[in-house]
């Protein structure tokens, strides 16, 4: 998944990104607000990890902009400010939760996880595809007790497609969720539907797969019941 770190402590920012990056995360980065707010509105991310005390901007007003553009990122303020009213004032305007400076990484990571899990209503540690079980702890993909090998992308573009599932994600949302963010004239759909082949190619030497879909000039769903 695509992450925004918005910290103007740089060693603290690479830090995070370093070890999110570790956990299959991508991670871009701003010290500032005014350039949050320039990714914000032309990217998708996932989540933003956001330092409420930045030197140029108000890390709620960032929250309430990003809110009013339609951002669907989930934020997570991260803040030495330890006043509950900062607190429940981000809470208010749509953070989805709050982590006070120091804190160990292992607990940005379970927050982040415990986010998701609400936000795509996933209370299972294995989700059931057909005659495919895919196991969220270990990354894994099973089909009648084999694994199916897949590449880690391979294993990102499906998980993507079913946090999301019955909703059409077009190319270019699976290519930056996926891929990271890129330029309109560096942007070649058919990378994306070359992936989806070899995918589907891998996951129907097992057994069929109707459960993901080509939606015909949009892109891709993953349908379950």
């Amino acid at each position: 998944m695509n992450v925004l770190i918005v910290e103007d402590e740089k060693s603290l920012a690479n830090e995070i990104a370093a070890f999110l990056r570790s956990e299959n995360f991508l991670c871009d980065l701003s010290y500032t607000g005014m350039d949050a707010s320039e990714k914000i509105a032309i990217n998708l991310y996932d989540f933003v990890l956001l330092d409420l005390g930045l030197p140029d901007y108000n890390g709620i007003d960032l929250i309430n902009e990003a809110r009013k553009a339609g951002s669907e990122a989930s934020f997570i303020i991260i803040t030495a400010r330890g006043a509950v009213e900062d607190k429940v004032k981000g809470l208010d305007i749509g953070a989805d939760d709050y982590l006070a400076k120091p804190f160990a990484l292992i607990e940005l990571l379970s927050r982040i996880n415990a986010v998701a899990r609400r936000k795509f209503r996933i209370t299972v540690q294995e989700v059931p595809l057909g005659d495919f079980i895919m196991q969220t702890e270990s990354r894994k993909l099973f089909c009648k007790g084999n694994e199916v090998e897949l590449t880690k992308k391979e294993y990102d573009l499906l998980w993507y497609l079913v946090l999301n599932r019955n909703k059409v994600l077009t190319r270019h949302q699976l290519y930056e969720h996926i891929w990271g963010n890129i330029l309109d004239d560096q942007y070649d759909s058919n990378f994306i539907d070359v992936h989806i082949k070899n995918l589907r190619k891998k996951l129907n030497a097992h057994s069929a797969t109707p459960w993901l879909e080509t939606v015909r000039g949009v892109g891709y769903r993953v349908s379950t019941d």
